[in-house]
């Protein structure tokens, strides 16, 4: 993308859950935030405010927990895009790895199916779509996109030019901040993982 030196996408995903904290796959399920969580998406707001993003568009999953998540953290002029919604997880919403590992040895979502909901191919579809109107807006402004741990690492991982199941290689915890942006127009991860240098523990595991 020419002149793109400093165009920037912030990828924020949701605080804390009852279900993350338990490392329960949560795509449909619509859990508000925990106290945890609120105080976490609060204070990512210092961490999203420090980029210094250029009069940011700022799209958020259609899901309460991201839709709260951007009103703590201060974002405003928020616009709904229901391509951010966390993954479909069909038959194993609501259940740990080692629970569908039971059945499924060595299942991951990166690598395995997934029993009435979304391929990675179909992932992959939806990650593309939404990069193609942040690419296209990136001329004018920069990007925050409010949302989910497997979706967002999806999105990193097309960003950089892998297929989706890339995503498992950048573990994103509850309501950190990652930054993807270009060098010599090339995409590149600026940023990973962002949290405040003092605030709540998030969880790591980018389940949900």
């Amino acid at each position: 993308m020419p002149g793109s030196e400093n165009a920037r996408v912030a990828l924020l995903r949701h605080g804390e859950t009852s279900w993350s904290v338990q490392h329960r796959h949560t795509g449909r399920t619509d859990l508000p935030l925990t106290p945890a969580g609120e105080n976490q998406a609060t204070a990512a707001g210092a961490v999203v405010a420090g980029l210094g993003l250029r009069d940011p568009m700022v799209l958020v999953s259609p899901r309460a927990r991201a839709q709260r998540t951007a009103e703590l953290a201060g974002l405003t002029g928020t616009r709904i895009e229901p391509d951010l919604a966390e993954w479909d997880y069909g038959d194993y919403e609501g259940r740990t790895t080692p629970q569908i590992r039971t059945g499924d040895p060595g299942w991951t979502i990166w690598t395995g199916a997934v029993p009435g909901g979304e391929s990675a191919a179909e992932v992959s579809a939806r990650v593309d779509r939404v990069l193609g109107a942040v690419t296209a807006a990136l001329g004018e402004r920069d990007v925050i996109l409010v949302g989910h741990g497997h979706f967002s690492r999806a999105l990193i991982a097309r960003w950089l030019g892998f297929p989706v199941r890339e995503g498992r290689r950048f573990a994103l915890a509850t309501a950190a901040v990652s930054v993807l942006g270009y060098e010599r127009d090339e995409p590149t991860l600026w940023a990973h993982n962002l949290r405040p240098a003092t605030g709540p523990d998030a969880d790591d595991r980018g389940v949900s």
